[in-house]
């Protein structure tokens, strides 16, 4: 299994290039190095001072890079599907509609972009990936594909189960698909376990610092410290652990992001990267405050949210599931027992963390 590092901060902070620096220095650590780019313009490869394309590319020992293309991964993509369709139905329907004339709506790009991450991962080729992506809240919107793709798919199961359509329909799916189909099954658990099994995958990566990981970038300006701050809180919010704040063409540091480890590291001079990687932070030996803690004894749950303040936090129960809402995202955790059922008591906010009591 690869460590997948990423990196968020506001356009123009640096992120390119300190994702750049970090592959260059890990690779010559000797860790075998997939650099990811999600920028499909010339200006990456510009500052990559290479010509990457859409397939994986060599260009430095164990230094490998990519240039995702979008177009390219939904044709693939597609290819996929189709397959997959007969191997079920006997009547394949998407035969007559082809890759290569399909156009990327939007959204597509980063749910193509996680699914190529999640392909190279599994290869086993490679120790560290870095995806240096859009930095931002899109980027979070896709890495918690797995979090919240799970949740959709096990609420509105079981709501199509309980629903009177679903209750009329099941006693007829079963026959009807086996007649179309090549295989008989259970509609209970149609795609359950292999979409799952992958979703599940995901969020477990997502929880590990040692499969996942991401670092803020900002510099001296207060817009772009206000919104790595951002950034930090709404990472929390899908459960990635953030290892540390780089500054970048800094002099000093900042008190804004206590307790991460901060690096601060020197403008780039020409085409000298040895400065800056010299000063890039360990990215293997990392101990990042936890996203969420459930201490079933104290009958707590603690959110860590740095960046927001309490009012503007929504919390609200529903059912065995906390839902927590901040920064434009949401997260819905599963109240494990012995605190299913209690009812909220209160909140506060302690340490970055917001602390639940039932």
């Amino acid at each position: 299994m690869s460590l997948i590092l990423t990196f968020l901060g506001k356009g123009g902070s640096g992120c390119s290039t300190i994702a750049i620096a970090s592959a260059k220095k890990m690779a010559g650590l000797g860790s075998k190095v997939l650099l990811i780019g999600q920028d499909p313009s010339p200006a990456w490869g510009l500052l990559l001072k290479a010509s990457p394309s859409s397939s994986i590319t060599e260009i430095a020992p164990n230094l490998s890079v990519v240039q995702l293309s979008s177009t390219h991964l939904l044709e693939k993509s597609w290819e996929e599907v189709k397959e997959l369709e007969k191997q079920y139905l006997r009547s394949p329907t998407l035969k007559n509609v082809y890759g290569q004339e399909l156009g990327v709506l939007p959204g597509m790009d980063q749910a193509l972009a996680l699914n190529f991450l999640r392909e190279q991962d599994k290869s086993g080729n490679y120790d560290v990936i870095i995806y240096d992506g859009s930095g931002d809240i899109n980027s979070l919107r896709m890495l918690a594909i797995p979090e919240v793709g799970s949740w959709y798919s096990r609420r509105f199961r079981q709501v199509f189960s309980d629903s009177e359509i679903g209750r009329t329909l099941s006693p007829f799916f079963q026959p009807i698909a086996a007649a179309v189909l090549n295989f008989s099954f259970n509609p209970d658990g149609l795609g359950k376990k292999v979409d799952n099994n992958i979703l599940d995958e995901g969020r477990s990566a997502l929880a590990d610092p040692r499969r996942v990981l991401a670092y803020l970038v900002t510099n001296d300006d207060p817009i772009a410290i206000a919104e790595a701050k951002y950034l930090w809180g709404g990472a929390q919010q899908i459960g990635l652990n953030v290892g540390g704040v780089i500054f970048n063409r800094c002099q000093s540091a900042t008190e804004d992001f206590a307790p991460l480890p901060a690096a601060i590291l020197p403008d780039r001079q020409g085409e000298d990267w040895q400065e800056l990687i010299a000063e890039l932070p360990n990215f293997l030996t990392v101990q990042p405050p936890k996203p969420l803690i459930i201490d079933t004894a104290a009958g707590q749950v603690k959110v860590y949210l740095p960046g927001f303040e309490k009012k503007q936090v929504k919390l609200t129960q529903s059912g065995p599931e906390l839902t927590i809402e901040a920064g434009d995202q949401r997260r819905n955790i599963d109240v494990p027992p012995p605190l299913t059922g209690r009812s909220v008591k209160g909140a506060k906010f302690q340490e970055g963390y917001l602390i639940i009591s039932f």
